[in-house]
């Protein structure tokens, strides 16, 4: 059973935290995912091997969490995200997946002095205004303005996606503005994603300034980014994080 906190903003988000030394190692999900993925319980289980303190949570209206997925925007899972966080002493390092790319990204952001590195895995900056909103029709747009738009997935069930999540993303964006990254960080991406194309990652190496940043491309992965090779490759840059922030 996950433990529950309460956020600033009154919302009850779900986690499980596994004790160990710091700095801890925090996974952030992807849109409409939860904790319970592959990539991060094979993080913890990882991190409980190494003696490391790891947090996995699920954002509002994902998983275990309270709330309706549909009642969510980008800056309500970043504000549960640093709720989260604060439960940590110390620095963290983040592991963002997909949307928690860009989840991590703002949290980097926001308390620059909380993090010691990063690492994230087919991040997904800005995704609600340059893939949703770009690639929407005109009608889809309509109908978006009228409310909300349901959008087919290969993961199950349509997303439907609000006017709010669109517009609210709009004040979360990372890659118009200077985004300095000043501790190490590794960006990994799939060649074969169909979700976040690998011009989104060099886009982003472009933009991020830091004295510490590396891109790895993995030729053929998927956006899941989930087998054995992709694992492995995911707790090596963690480690590779920790001893450089170290």
């Amino acid at each position: 059973m996950p433990d529950f906190l309460k956020t600033p903003q009154g919302r009850r988000i779900a986690y499980h935290l596994t004790d160990g030394t710091g700095p801890a190692v925090v996974f952030l999900g992807g849109f409409k995912s939860d904790m319970q993925g592959t990539k991060a319980v094979h993080l913890e289980d990882w991190a409980r091997a190494q003696g490391r303190a790891f947090l996995r949570f699920d954002y509002s209206g994902h998983g275990e969490s309270d709330g309706a997925f549909t009642d969510g925007a980008i800056g309500d899972w970043f504000e549960d995200a640093c709720a989260a966080i604060g439960l940590l002493a110390g620095k963290v390092v983040l592991v963002g997946s997909s949307m928690g790319g860009w989840i991590s990204l703002l949290v980097a952001r926001a308390m620059p002095e909380k993090i010691a590195g990063l690492v994230t895995i087919a991040a997904a900056p800005d995704f609600t205004e340059d893939s949703m909103w770009a690639g929407f029709s005109d009608a889809q747009k309509q109908e978006l303005m009228a409310g909300q738009v349901a959008l087919p997935s290969d993961y199950g069930e349509p997303y439907i996606i609000t006017r709010r999540l669109i517009e609210e993303g709009r004040t979360r964006l990372v890659l118009r503005d200077p985004l300095m990254l000043d501790f190490p960080v590794r960006f990994l991406q799939g060649t074969a994603d169909a979700d976040v194309d690998m011009s989104v990652a060099l886009r982003l190496l472009d933009h991020a300034e830091g004295p510490d940043m590396r891109l790895t491309l993995v030729d053929g992965a998927d956006h899941r980014f989930s087998d054995d090779d992709c694992l492995d490759l995911i707790t090596t840059s963690v480690t590779d994080v920790l001893a450089r922030a170290s």
